[in-house]
């Protein structure tokens, strides 16, 4: 609550000092009897007048190689500039204390005009009216070349709020030498829990664990695939908390006999990771993403193989998706909403995720990885990966249903008790 009640003082200050220009997203916030015929014809015609003017566009760095991404943006910008005349003045901003920093700055009317944000920053921001509406500025654009699961988390409400430039598919990747030592075959992997399972024990009869499970770290990468699988989620953008239901239980189950069977190591109910465990090939199989796949041929220890997403009740799986917003105090609305079209074009994408190395968001551009067998099998799995619970309480619900499983893993608490108790702190924290 204390976070929402700052968002909004920030919206209600970055208003005061904008002044009384309205654009389509505060029309539209309105209720039906203050909106009249003037308003109605701004919404018509929103999006549609001819550029100008600048911006100001906010990003991260996303390599460690600066020079070939500075030289990247320029070349995107550049594209930009020249299609529309509007110019563009970029600052690369740290990933630390990003939110702070633009919500100071947006407080303040001097923030971005554009700027990037990740699945549980955008329904905080758009849930309490930060987020310029984008659906006015689509009118004739390619919106179905994008991934279907892409598109997840840049809408709140039935409204979009963002575009997505970038997405991730986290999977199992097998240790074939471990495969072939429990007397399977590595171009046969499980795809089901009960293949896993089968797999599962017999790693653990050959003295291998089966996975690698941080129960100190983030959901996304824990609960949630295995919740998803059974056909289960957290909570809907109404408020319905769903977790404790007949899949969340399921869900919770199955972490759990991963636990009393030792198919995951004792540590598993804080660890933050098993890369030695793994690194030294005393574990059959781990979830990973590309950043996964670029340090195991880096260190080259193993062969590797990697599994599609498994599948339970669904075929699901966890993957971040990368964004550009506009916020809903920008000075140039229609110019920001451009840019982000223009950012997120299938040449551009191909652009920035040949130099970033993530996977593009539209199907025209994954051709890029024609020559990275890895990479190219992984931008196939986007399609299952979803990128988080989608509510703006999805970043602070996290700790409370981790401090479930992790009780439910150290023996205090039954999968129904725990998955239960996650549900009562979960709705506590629902507006």
């Amino acid at each position: 609550m204390k976070k929402f009640l700052f968002l909004l003082v920030l919206i209600l200050m970055g208003a005061l000092i904008v002044g009384c220009s309205a654009n389509e997203a505060d029309i539209k916030d309105k209720e039906p009897e203050e909106t009249n015929e003037e308003d109605e014809e701004k919404i018509e015609t929103s999006g549609k007048d001819e550029l100008s003017g600048e911006i100001t566009v906010w990003a991260h760095p996303f390599t460690g190689d600066q020079e070939t991404e500075g030289a990247m943006w320029k070349e995107i910008i550049a594209s930009y500039e020249q299609e529309t005349g509007v110019k563009v003045n970029f600052e690369q901003i740290p990933w630390a204390n990003r939110d702070q920093k633009v919500l100071t700055a947006l407080a303040a009317n001097n923030g971005p005009d554009v700027f990037y944000v990740i699945p549980d920053q955008m329904p905080q921001y758009a849930d309490v009216g930060m987020l310029l509406e984008l659906d006015p500025y689509l009118e004739g654009f390619d919106i179905e070349d994008f991934v279907d699961t892409a598109l997840v988390s840049t809408t709140w409400k039935d409204k979009l709020y963002g575009l997505p430039i970038l997405q991730e598919a986290y999977t199992y990747i097998y240790n074939v030498d471990v495969v072939k030592a429990i007397g399977e075959d590595p171009e046969n992997l499980p795809a089901t829990w009960e293949e896993f399972e089968k797999w599962a024990a017999k790693a653990k009869d050959k003295g291998f664990y089966a996975t690698s499970f941080q129960g100190g770290g983030s959901m996304n990468g824990t609960l949630y695939p295995f919740l998803w699988q059974a056909g289960g989620n957290v909570v809907t953008e109404d408020n319905e908390v769903l977790i404790n239901n007949e899949a969340g239980v399921e869900a919770f189950t199955f972490i759990n006999n991963m636990y009393e069977k030792g198919w995951i190591p004792a540590d598993s109910i804080t660890a933050m990771e098993h890369d030695g465990l793994w690194e030294s090939g005393k574990m059959l199989a781990v979830q990973g993403s590309g950043i996964s796949v670029s340090r195991l041929l880096s260190q080259d220890n193993f062969e590797f193989v990697i599994a599609p997403p498994m599948k339970h009740k669904e075929q699901l799986t966890y993957g971040t998706t990368g964004m550009f917003v506009a916020p809903v105090n920008t000075d140039n609305p229609a110019a920001a909403a451009e840019f982000i079209k223009v950012m997120t074009n299938t040449d551009n994408q191909k652009k920035f995720n040949t130099v970033t190395q993530y996977i593009p968001t539209r199907e025209s551009a994954k051709d890029i990885f024609g020559e990275q067998k890895y990479l190219e099998q992984l931008a196939g799995y986007t399609q299952y990966a979803l990128p988080g619970v989608i509510h703006p309480q999805g970043r602070t619900i996290m700790p409370l249903i981790q401090a479930e499983i992790q009780a439910m893993l150290e023996g205090k608490k039954t999968p129904q008790e725990a998955a239960d108790a996650a549900a009562e702190a979960v709705k506590g924290k629902m507006n």
